[in-house]
Formats: C-alpha cells, sequence, structure tokens
C-alpha cells in the first residue's frame, strides 16, 4: 500500500543553500540536517564511488538518530582525467582549478540516495549516479580571476556556479538531468521519491 507523503517526515540531509533551494521547488514541507562526516576519498576509491559512498553515508548518518522519515542525500565530486577535483576553500586554489579545466571537458558525477527509515517500507534504499559533461571555456587568467572575485564560488566542487555568473565561463552542459549541476538532480529525485509513496500535486 502506498503512503502520502504527509505520513513522513522528509529530511535533507545536507546543510547547502543550493540544495535547499532546489528541493523547495517541489512544494514538500521537508527539514534540512547537516550530518557530520569525513568527506575525504578512500584509497583507490573512483570518483563515482565516493559520490556514491557519501550520499548514502550522509543519509544514514541522519537515519540513526531520525526513525519513521524519509531521507535524502547528494553528494558531488567533479572528475578530469579521473582525478577528483573538490570544493577549492580559497581563490588562489580555485583560480588553479579553472586553469586546469579551461578549454576542457569536466564530469561532474552527482549522486543521488533516498533513504526509507520507515518499518516495512516499500523501497527502502535508492541510489543513483547521474553524470554530467562540462566543457569550460578558454579564458584568460585574468577573466578567470575578475570572475572568480565577482561570485567567489570557494564553496563549489570546479569552482564555478552555474546557476549564477559561472554561466558565462561554461561551453556547453550535457546531461539528462538540468539540475543535477547545481547539486541535486530533481528528475531522478522525483521518480526516488514517487517510490517512496510521495505524490505530487495534491492528489
Amino acid at each position: 500500500m502506498q503512503t502520502n507523503n504527509k505520513t513522513a517526515r522528509l529530511i535533507l540531509a545536507s546543510s547547502s543553500v543550493y540544495r535547499r533551494e532546489l528541493l523547495g521547488r517541489l512544494r514538500l514541507d521537508f527539514e534540512s540536517m547537516a550530518p557530520d562526516l569525513d568527506e575525504a576519498p578512500l584509497t583507490g576509491e573512483s570518483p563515482v564511488q565516493t559520490a556514491l559512498r557519501l550520499a548514502q553515508e550522509k543519509a544514514r548518518t541522519i537515519a540513526r538518530n531520525q526513525p519513521e522519515t524519509i531521507i535524502i542525500g547528494s553528494d558531488q565530486v567533479a572528475t578530469l582525467d579521473n582525478l577528483q577535483i573538490g570544493k577549492p576553500g580559497s581563490h588562489a586554489a580555485a583560480l588553479k582549478q579553472l586553469q586546469l579545466m579551461r578549454g576542457r571537458e569536466v564530469a561532474f558525477h552527482t549522486a543521488l540516495c533516498v533513504l526509507d527509515n520507515r518499518l516495512n517500507a516499500p523501497t527502502p534504499l535508492q541510489i543513483q549516479d547521474i553524470c554530467t559533461i562540462v566543457k569550460f571555456r578558454d579564458l584568460s587568467d585574468q577573466e578567470l580571476d575578475a570572475y572568480l572575485h565577482l561570485e567567489q564560488p570557494y564553496d563549489c566542487a570546479g569552482s564555478a556556479k552555474n546557476e549564477g555568473l559561472g554561466i558565462t565561463i561554461l561551453e556547453s552542459i550535457k546531461s539528462d538531468d538540468p539540475t543535477a549541476l547545481t547539486g541535486l538532480p530533481l528528475i531522478a529525485l522525483t521518480g526516488m521519491l514517487r517510490n517512496t509513496g510521495i505524490r505530487f500535486f495534491g492528489i
């Protein structure tokens, strides 16, 4: 028997303002809780494995103290030449990232996990990797430096906010899910939520 979203609390396992804004588009009641875990990749772990593991660990970390809930976990790893590109954290590190990526294609792996923490849940665990291929424009150091000073995307893997001014330094975006690059793939997510019994449009 399918359940209505009114019977289950929905929790986003993230403190990201970007993911909260995206989830808010679905007009569902939800809470945000930040999981406390080490996001460093494990030795020998591929970028996809890292993203999938962290998305699941974020959801499970929140689930330990939040029974009878549906929890959304997500993580994103950017890769170039199969090497992980993390959040820069500083202007200098961001400039170095953009210099490395200019004129090249970068794969952004956005892992999504929906953990149904209710007793007898119809689909207890769903997990998926959504890949987005981004081509960066071949811009000068001066342009890249100016962009970084204006938007300061130091908390974003790949050092660019595609939902903001960062779109100007991109040449193309290829993805089956247009919100995946921002951090929460809504097409995949709505399908997963429907599998848990959540319905949209009030019916």
